[in-house]
């Protein structure tokens, strides 16, 4: 109980006003990943509202934020393409049951497994994505944008000296806001990217036929959302950890994400998932608690409702701003020192995951591809067995697996053995699969052949369960 009031009132006023920032700055992006997944913009605001909302209460990272991401409404593009947005609604629905399912089959253990090089490129590869997405707002359009957008880093950066009550970021919205209104400038607005719809989202259910073909059309689609989002939103989860130094329950927010999503498919919006900039700008605006996010999702609302007039004059250069901003300080510099002094896998995966995920646009396909690699160069790393000789005694070093069993044979082939009996000692190694067990049988094969009996010594546990099961050779 003292850690649920910890989480919702430990923090009230760093809470309230990071979260107005953060609803700030969720319009322009909810409404351009509608666009890019191709729907209506309230889409994607309908669901950065639900989701937030929702996550406050049932995820397992305070201070996180959660909506529409654009991660999320890349892999929705066919699927809204061919069949429509109600099939959207549909696959958002099953999107949160998998997650669901994650989350109570406690996927989140899975995270153990992804190495720091990937989390390294993970990081800057978002950085450089959240960057990317902001150059269409303030390049080659005017140099006055150029100037608001030059004045928003000053305020940003400058002003926390002197002012720490109210968060930087929202200060330049309504100073810069202000001025863009009174001088006329010719800058691009929030209302440039869509008409915002000054009504509350209704329940519904999608108008879908509701037959095995339908789940056949929206599954492939829910279980890339579900994967991509989770990814996204576990690595993001990581990453406000270390930023604030405390812990959460990721199998928590799995869950959390899923509840959120089948929620939010009931009501009008798209799959979304943790997001990573606004996560930063919470964290840094001084939110750290559950009450953050759900302002988050509250003023969002509130915003389209009630100040939906003024929120179309927020001009783009000082949200473009804010959001390099994040991405300064989301991107970890200290990785080009890492690619000179780490070992060049693992600089070599790092730069893996950030390429493919800046050309694919796709967080899952990036870490996935880390990952496989990293695993790729552990197995080379592990996969050549060393065999030191001490009389009739072969010591093996390393692990006798399905990648080392060719060097572990090859040495054997091609000793010069003399006496009829050796002793082969496992007391520095482990046998870990059945093709070791082969290449083990294998060997003392060959050599009964040559008239030369085989001891195998101090095997562990479990490699003599393993040898027992598959071939039941007698050791020592």
């Amino acid at each position: 109980m003292q850690s649920l009031k910890q989480q919702w009132f430990g923090n009230i006023r760093g809470d309230i006003l990071s979260g107005i920032v953060v609803a700030l700055a969720l319009i322009p992006e909810a409404i351009a990943f509608s666009i890019i997944a191709g729907v209506n913009p309230m889409v994607g605001l309908y669901a950065s509202f639900t989701i937030a909302v929702l996550i406050a209460f049932v995820g397992g990272r305070p201070g996180m934020i959660s909506a529409a991401t654009g991660a999320m409404a890349l892999v929705m593009v066919p699927l809204v393409r061919d069949y429509g947005v109600e099939y959207l609604f549909a696959a958002t629905i099953l999107t949160g049951i998998i997650q669901i399912i994650f989350g109570i089959l406690k996927i989140a253990k899975l995270m153990k497994f992804i190495p720091n090089a990937v989390m390294i490129g993970f990081v800057n590869s978002l950085a450089i994505l959240i960057f990317m997405a902001q150059v269409p707002h303030f390049v080659g359009i005017s140099t006055m944008t150029y100037v608001f957008v030059a004045i928003t880093l000053v305020i940003v950066y400058t002003l926390p000296r002197f002012i720490k009550v109210i968060p930087a970021p929202l200060i330049a919205i309504v100073l810069l806001t202000a001025i863009a209104i009174l001088s006329g400038f010719d800058l691009r607005t929030i209302g440039d990217l869509g008409t915002i719809t000054q009504t509350l989202p209704s329940f519904i259910i999608p108008d879908v036929p509701f037959t095995f073909e339908t789940l056949q059309i929206i599954f492939p689609f829910s279980l890339s959302l579900a994967i991509v989002g989770l990814v996204e939103s576990l690595l993001t989860s990581r990453i406000v950890d270390d930023m604030t130094g405390t812990e959460s329950n990721k199998n928590q927010e799995a869950r959390g994400q899923g509840i959120a999503n089948f929620v939010n498919g009931f009501f009008g919006g798209m799959a979304g998932c943790a997001m990573i900039g606004q996560s930063v700008i919470n964290v840094k605006s001084g939110g750290r608690g559950r009450l953050s996010t759900l302002i988050a999702g509250l003023f969002l609302m509130f915003l389209i409702l009630i100040l939906g007039d003024l929120v179309v004059k927020i001009p783009m250069p000082v949200l473009a701003g804010i959001m390099i901003m994040v991405c300064i300080g989301t991107f970890d510099w200290s990785s080009f020192k890492y690619l000179v002094k780490a070992p060049r896998t693992d600089a070599i995966v790092m730069l893996t995951t950030v390429i493919i995920v800046v050309l694919t646009h796709d967080l899952s396909k990036g870490v996935i591809a880390g990952v496989i690699l990293s695993a790729i160069f552990f197995v080379v790393k592990i996969s050549t067995v060393k065999i030191i000789q001490e009389g009739n005694r072969y010591i093996v070093e390393g692990q006798l697996f399905f990648a080392s069993t060719d060097s572990f044979i090859h040495y054997f082939k091609n000793a010069n053995i003399e006496s009829n009996h050796i002793q082969i000692d496992f007391s520095n190694s482990r046998i870990w699969d059945d093709s070791g067990v082969g290449a083990l049988v294998s060997i003392e094969e060959m050599l009964r052949n040559k008239g030369i009996s085989v001891e195998v010594l101090d095997l562990d546990k479990s490699s003599k369960r393993i040898m027992d099961k598959l071939e039941g050779i007698s050791t020592h």
